[in-house]
């Protein structure tokens, strides 16, 4: 079974995606920056859901930047899940590598269509 790593530090979100996932994934759950890397290199999931605003040393988008940086880590499928749905916003996260971007509030049902390869969700968020 493919691992899925969601890193999101609301509890609320990492249950739902866990919820959504469990069926189809083996879902790994970090609250933090820091934990996110070190699972990612521990566990090597097939693709990381990553929220941008975490609080401690690293935020998603250094978290991006360490997986897509990484030769042992830049294979791993990245999607940011997060409330920043700028434009800026998404520039950023594609100039890191991001593979796909939703804004919250997102469709679960989206974002495991994207993990199933049944949609290509690649920077486009459901802001107007």
């Amino acid at each position: 079974m493919k691992k899925v790593l969601v890193v999101d530090d609301q509890p609320d979100i990492r249950k739902l995606l866990c919820m959504t996932l469990e069926d189809d994934f083996e879902v790994l759950l970090a609250s933090n920056g820091v934990q996110a890397l070190d699972i990612a290199k521990t566990h090597q999931p097939f693709a990381i859901l990553l929220d941008i605003m975490m609080p401690g040393d690293m935020d998603g988008i250094g978290v991006l930047n360490s997986v897509k940086s990484s030769p042992e880590l830049k294979h791993i499928r990245v999607a940011m899940v997060t409330a920043r749905g700028q434009q800026e916003d998404l520039k950023t996260g594609q100039n890191y590598g991001a593979d796909a971007y939703f804004v919250k509030p997102f469709s679960p049902l989206q974002i495991l269509a994207w993990l199933h390869d049944e949609v290509d969700f690649q920077l486009q968020s459901n802001a107007g």
